[in-house]
C-alpha cells in the first residue's frame, strides 16, 4: 500500500539534502571570490563540455539564480600586507630603514671582533695562574741570565787578573825562591790560574808538606805553606840524615842532631818497624818525647826506647794503643823507685810494670 506523499513529516525529514556541487568550468580557488553548485548527474560518467553542448553565459543559466553564491576573501600574511611585497619587514620602520649590504657586512665584522674579544678574555681568565707561573720562570730565570754574565765578564776580565802573590808559614824555606816558582802566573786572570801548575812548582821543594791556596779579589793571591818537621834522625854512612813522619829527609849533616834516632836495622824508611817507631814517637807528650833518646823497631811488634842520661830501657811492645801506653810512662816516670829500676814494660798498657828485667 503507497503512503501519499506531501503527508508523512517522518519521510521527508529523513530525506538526504542534496549538497550544491560547483558546476563545471568554475574553480572556487580561482581568487575571483565566487563560485556556484549544480545539481549532481545522475550518470556515474561526467559529461564533458563538448558532449553537454555550449556552455551559456552564466547570467542566462537558470541554475545561477537558484544556487547560492559564496565568496572567498583570502587573507594576506602580515609580511605581505605591511610590504606589499612578501618581504618582511620590522613594526615601525619603512623601506629606507632597512640596512644596506655594506652596513650588514659592517656589522658582521663588529660581532666577529666582539666574539675574538669575549673568547680572548676567557682564555686569558681561564689561563691566568699558567701565565703567572710561566712570568716567575722567565723573571727568575733573566735574573740569574744576568747574575751570570756579569761575573762571567768580572771573573774573566783582565780587570781580576792576578797581580800579586803572597806567601806565609815559611820558616826553612825562602819566600822569595816561592814567587819567582810561580811568576808564570802573573797576569792571568783568577778564575783561569792553572792550579795543577802550581802544585807541580811547589812540589820541588821538599821542605813544603802541604799548602793551601787562597783568591782574595781583585788581584792577589795568598799561599799557606806548612812546612816538614823533622821527627827523628836516622845514621847514614856518612852521618845523619833529619826525618820527618813521612820519611823525607830534611836535612843531612855529618854530626847527630838533638832528636831521638831511630835503629831498624837494614830497613828502609818505608819498613813496618820503621813506621811504628814514627808512630811511637808521635804518641808521646813533649815531656817525655825530650828525654827519648834512642828507638829500636826490627820489627812492628818489638819496639823499644831508651831514655837520656840513664840506663833505662822501656819495652813498648807493637805501636797498638801507643796514647795510652804514653800516659803510663809519663806517671811511672814520675815514680822514683820505678826509675831505679832497669825496666819499664808498658807493652801491657792496662797492667803497666816495673823491674829488673
Amino acid at each position: 500500500m503507497k503512503r501519499p506523499e506531501g503527508f508523512d513529516e517522518s519521510a521527508a525529514k529523513q530525506a538526504p539534502k542534496k549538497t550544491p556541487q560547483a558546476r563545471p568550468g568554475v574553480f572556487p580557488w580561482s581568487g575571483r571570490g565566487e563560485s556556484s553548485t549544480a545539481p549532481k548527474s545522475s550518470s556515474p560518467i561526467a559529461k564533458t563540455p563538448a558532449e553537454s553542448g555550449p556552455a551559456r553565459p552564466a547570467a542566462s543559466r537558470p541554475d545561477t539564480a537558484a544556487s547560492p553564491k559564496t565568496e572567498k576573501t583570502s587573507i594576506p600574511r602580515p609580511e605581505e600586507a605591511e610590504t606589499g611585497t612578501g618581504r618582511p619587514r620590522a613594526s615601525g620602520s619603512s623601506a629606507a630603514d632597512l640596512p644596506t649590504a655594506g652596513q650588514a657586512r659592517r656589522r658582521l665584522r663588529k660581532a666577529a671582533r666582539l666574539r675574538r674579544r669575549f673568547e680572548h678574555a676567557e682564555v686569558r681568565r681561564f689561563t691566568r695562574r699558567s701565565r703567572r707561573r710561566r712570568a716567575t720562570v722567565i723573571t727568575i730565570s733573566a735574573i740569574v741570565a744576568t747574575l751570570a754574565a756579569v761575573l762571567a765578564v768580572a771573573v774573566y776580565s783582565p780587570i781580576l787578573a792576578l797581580r800579586e802573590i803572597t806567601v806565609d808559614g815559611t820558616s826553612q824555606i825562602s819566600t822569595e825562591d816561592i814567587e819567582a816558582a810561580l811568576e808564570s802566573q802573573l797576569g792571568t786572570p783568577l778564575a783561569l790560574v792553572d792550579f795543577d801548575e802550581i802544585r807541580d812548582s811547589l812540589a820541588a821543594f821538599p821542605l813544603i808538606r802541604s799548602y793551601v791556596t787562597e783568591t782574595i779579589p781583585p788581584n792577589t793571591m795568598l799561599i799557606h805553606i806548612v812546612e816538614r818537621e823533622a821527627i827523628a834522625t836516622v845514621a847514614t854512612g856518612t852521618g845523619f840524615d833529619q826525618i820527618d813522619p813521612a820519611g823525607v829527609v830534611i836535612s843531612s849533616s855529618s854530626e847527630r842532631p838533638n832528636l831521638p834516632l831511630i835503629d831498624a836495622g837494614s830497613a828502609a824508611v818505608d819498613s813496618a818497624g820503621f813506621t811504628s817507631a814514627v808512630e811511637v814517637l808521635l804518641a808521646m807528650p813533649d815531656s817525655v818525647l825530650a828525654r827519648v833518646d834512642t828507638v829500636t823497631a826490627r820489627t812492628a811488634d818489638d819496639v823499644g826506647l831508651t831514655l837520656r842520661d840513664t840506663t833505662l830501657r822501656v819495652v813498648w811492645g807493637s805501636a797498638d794503643d801507643s796514647e795510652l801506653k804514653a800516659q803510663d810512662l809519663e806517671r811511672l816516670l814520675a815514680v822514683e823507685d820505678c826509675v831505679a829500676l832497669p825496666v819499664i814494660d808498658v807493652s801491657a798498657p792496662l797492667a803497666p810494670t816495673c823491674g829488673p828485667n
